[in-house]
């Protein structure tokens, strides 16, 4: 192999990662990783500081990518927002489902681009699809918009098209579904028993919603559905992200894994294995949120992988192909000018206290945010 096709093979790896990382400035782990050619980054609580700082962090990375660089965060409402501080506060999913206006749920995802838009960000991973249908399900609950199928479809489409009209790309999530299970994916692997034609008449529908309103984005769920692929979480399964998601479902758009740090991945495959699997069942960009060590060996193994199965590299350009449609709609370059006046302003409060009013309720949830590692 050349140096130049080795160099290809290591450009095309490198940018199937979206990265997390430490600190409210960059560093130089991150730097090392921008230099590799990482697709994208992904924001923590641990990263923001007050929504000023915030804005000019994402705009020194960007600077310092010199390329175009999607920056995401898991901006859902409720308990799971990382933004916070002079950020508007918003309700949980199942407030907007109590709620039950798609009207008042397009309003909600559009106040949200807005204000990710304002500070630079590209990317909300949200909104979350899942059914709530267990109430022992440690990691979903409130995140949902509730137990009816066609009402999280409906208000899940509208929330999307707002977050989209407002610029920001969409990640519904977790395909095909982490809402009836008893375990949490960040800890363990989880199992879901339910036989095919239970899931296409409650998991699945409102996934098929999103694709039919043209979301940009999905995320995949480290649950193994054993009616489809026992052996394997959705993830790193070609039989439910090729079978059902591409060929049934005819989305062509953007997979996302979950976070490859999660227990369900390190406890049972490993990172670098887990990323190679996953990119051979279809993904096309792969979280790896904490460690840049974790971030390199993966980049190193699909590389290695690639250079040994014409198929694997095929699917890496395939991805690369559908990850620059997503980055030329909605990625954009540095912020040299910025209105922070949209944060928090009386229209988005407003859109807010809607939705709570609608609900019956005062306040929107809070408690404990299910995703994080001790960050609060």
């Amino acid at each position: 192999m050349t140096a130049r096709a080795s160099k290809s093979l290591e450009a095309l790896a490198s940018r199937r990662l979206v990265v997390g990382f430490d600190g409210v400035a960059s560093s130089p782990a991150l730097e090392e990783l921008l230099r590799r050619g990482v697709g994208g980054v992904i924001l923590f609580r641990r990263n923001v500081a007050s929504p000023v700082e915030l804005a000019e962090l994402v705009c020194d990375v960007k600077r310092r990518a010199g390329r175009p660089l999607l920056v995401g965060v898991d901006q859902e409402g409720g308990r799971v927002a990382r933004l916070r501080d002079g950020f508007t506060a918003l309700p949980s999913l199942r407030t907007v489902g109590l709620a039950g206006d798609a009207g008042l749920a397009r309003a909600l995802g559009k106040l949200i681009g807005t204000e990710l838009r304002a500070v630079g960000v590209d990317l909300d991973f949200a909104p979350v699809l899942d059914v709530d249908t267990n109430p022992q399900n440690p990691v979903i609950g409130d995140r949902s918009f509730g137990r009816d199928p066609a009402r999280v479809a409906e208000l899940g489409a509208a929330m999307l098209r707002g977050l989209q009209e407002a610029g920001i790309a969409a990640c519904g999530k977790h395909f095909p579904g982490h809402g009836d299970t008893r375990q949490d994916s960040h800890h363990d692997l989880p199992r879901v028993p339910h036989a095919l034609a239970r899931m296409e008449a409650v998991e699945l529908v409102p996934f098929a919603a999103a694709v039919k309103a043209g979301v940009a984005s999905l995320m995949t769920a480290h649950v193994v559905f054993d009616a489809v692929d026992a052996a394997h979480p959705a993830t790193l399964s070609e039989a439910v992200l090729g079978g059902f998601l591409r060929d049934r479902l005819g989305y062509d758009g953007v997979v996302f894994s979950d976070d490859l740090e999660m227990g369900a991945i390190t406890r049972h495959f490993g990172c670098a294995k887990a990323a190679v699997m996953a990119l051979r069942a279809g993904v096309d960009q792969l979280l790896v949120c904490h460690s840049s060590h974790v971030a390199h060996a993966i980049i190193d193994a699909l590389a290695a992988a690639a250079g040994a199965d014409a198929e694997l590299r095929r699917r890496l350009e395939a991805s690369e192909a559908r990850f620059d449609r997503l980055v030329a709609a909605y990625a954009r370059g540095p912020l040299v000018r910025r209105d922070l006046s949209v944060l928090e302003n009386p229209a988005h409060r407003a859109v807010v206290a809607s939705i709570a009013a609608r609900a019956g309720l005062d306040v929107a949830a809070g408690g404990r945010d299910p995703t994080s590692r001790g960050e609060g």
